[in-house]
């Protein structure tokens, strides 16, 4: 009786569930006005979080700052690491990989391979000027750095020979995907940090100043996105407002123009590094630090106001920083839409992971260096750039007869003259 009731019963159709991202991703079709921060209801919970997060990293950055260029370019160095380790674990099969042991130490065997060229090929000069003193390490140094490239590149084969070695059937096109994916990385991370870099041992304002801009930038936008945002600005990133984008542009502009002159002011931060000591700098600064004065009307309160020439550049660094820039995480943003993803990572409460946070920043370093190169240098050669070739071309008898051959030119010019 039982099994007749149950027969007869009508059967439901089974329904099938899409399974959902963990993102919540804005309906394009719709206007993302409801997704605006400012109708939030969890706002004030997230800004705590966030202000937190930001506080100490402002604070673990300013002492990093302070310690010197090492220690900025080892932070740079382990934001990388963060940044390679998210962005390959973006792509990451767990079930292809099983099949597929010390595959993953692949990656990271063309990540320090990326890193030893690049950062040899940018301090090479600064490590011989440290050990010059010594002659067995200056020997040695000069060694590694003319073989420096050969060196990278079997190490580069090592692992391509690695690569094919380890190709098996039905996994090809996971593993040629991965390979793809890793060189993509490491064009990413590697281009900006070069910069980056550079920017650092030209002087710490040239590092200092355009991250703080887009730390700047990127607070207003969302303090300003918070109160009074309204109008969707992008709906890439359905929480962004022209309110921020407007209020944040007028702020960073501002700070570019006050901050050039308070760092500008400090030859920690302005005297390029030319070995990799960790002493104190004492140099020129340079007609761009020195301060020039200016006669404003009478009508005003102050008869007199001083000005570093170095604070006209800084507002186009600001106007890059707060226009171009963003479109860096604008970028971002699609990225993670595609995938499907919220943030690439949790390494930071409130902002996601490194990578989230550096978009901005690597679209930054780079105009900072173009920048810096094209209209701050004046000379396209130098007595460092020479010396260079010197030290790493020339054997040491032959750098002997240059100096003589240089100190009889020199004596005869003298003599010439007088």
């Amino acid at each position: 009786m039982q099994s007749e009731n149950s027969s007869s019963a009508p059967t439901t159709p089974r329904l099938r569930h899409r399974r959902r991202s963990n993102e919540a991703i804005p309906d394009g079709s719709k206007a993302n006005g409801g997704h605006l921060l400012v109708n939030d209801r969890n706002k004030y919970r997230s800004f705590l979080v966030r202000a937190y997060s930001t506080v100490w990293m402002i604070g673990g950055f300013a002492l990093i700052v302070y310690m010197g260029h090492l220690y900025i370019t080892a932070m740079v160095v382990v934001i990388q690491i963060f940044m390679a380790r998210e962005l390959f674990n973006l792509l990451r099969k767990a079930h292809e990989e099983r099949d597929l042991p010390g595959f993953r130490m692949l990656n990271w065997h063309f990540f320090f391979t990326a890193m030893l060229f690049v950062y040899g090929r940018i301090l090479s000069q600064r490590l011989v000027n440290t050990v010059t003193s010594d002659k067995f390490l200056y020997q040695f140094v000069s060694s590694l750095i003319k073989y420096h490239m050969v060196m990278c590149y079997f190490l580069y084969i090592a692992g391509f020979v690695w690569f094919i070695l380890t190709l098996k059937k039905k996994l090809y096109k996971y593993q040629f995907g991965q390979f793809a994916w890793t060189h993509m990385i490491l064009i990413v991370v590697f281009t900006q940090s070069s910069f980056t870099v550079a920017n650092i041992f030209e002087g710490i304002f040239w590092f200092l100043l355009p991250a703080l801009l887009i730390v700047i930038n990127d607070i207003a936008a969302y303090i300003f996105g918070f109160f009074f945002g309204r109008t969707p600005l992008i709906k890439l990133s359905p929480k962004k407002t022209w309110e921020g984008f407007i209020g944040a542009s007028v702020a960073t502009i501002i700070s570019a123009f006050v901050l050039a002159n308070i760092l500008g002011r400090f030859q920690w931060l302005t005297c390029p590094r030319k070995d990799l000591s960790t002493g104190w700098l004492n140099c020129d600064p340079g007609p761009l630090f020195k301060p020039e004065s200016f006669r404003l009307p009478e009508w005003l309160p102050w008869k007199e106001i001083t000005i570093l020439p170095v604070q006209w550049h800084a507002l186009c660094l600001g106007l890059f920083a707060s226009i171009i820039a963003p479109f860096g995480g604008f970028f971002a943003s699609g990225f993670k839409r595609a995938f499907k993803i919220k943030d690439f990572g949790d390494s930071i409460p409130g902002h996601g992971g490194i990578t989230d946070r550096m978009d901005c920043q690597m679209v930054m370093a780079v105009f900072a260096y173009i920048y810096h190169q094209s209209f701050i240098v004046t000379q396209s050669l130098s007595v460092e750039m020479i010396l260079e070739q010197i030290l790493t071309n020339l054997t040491y008898e032959e750098q002997h007869a240059l100096y003589m051959k240089l100190g009889q030119v020199l004596q005869e010019r003298l003599f010439g003259n007088s």
